[in-house]
């Protein structure tokens, strides 16, 4: 496998493709949305409410957690994740950055 020769690229080409990254997987984007909705940290057991193995789930929050879309913190012997509201406003001006780039090309 080749490398990928990130330098290459912009900041923002690489931050945006880092975020797709993250953001690639299903089971990532339902621990989101279930974040999302509660409004609130997480204490609980996340396994019950998502429907996926302890393992798979940790492994997501742990993508999660590296780019910065959540946090957590430590509760007794449970960690409590929530959305990091500065990293989602952050992201969500990127990718619409991105997305809302004029695209009247009509070659195809």
């Amino acid at each position: 496998m080749g490398l990928t020769k990130t330098e290459k690229f912009t900041e923002q080409q690489n931050e945006i493709a880092t975020i797709a990254k993250v953001l690639g997987h299903p089971a990532r984007i339902a621990i989101l949305d279930f974040l999302i909705k509660l409004d609130s940290c997480v204490c609980g057991d996340l396994v019950k409410d998502i429907g996926l193995a302890q393992p798979t789930i940790s492994q997501h929050l742990k993508e999660l957690k590296k780019v910065g879309i959540i946090k957590g913190k430590i509760e007794g012997t449970s960690v409590c994740y929530c959305i990091d509201q500065e990293k989602w406003k952050a992201i969500t001006k990127t990718l619409n950055n991105f997305l809302n780039k004029n695209t009247t090309n009509t070659c195809c």
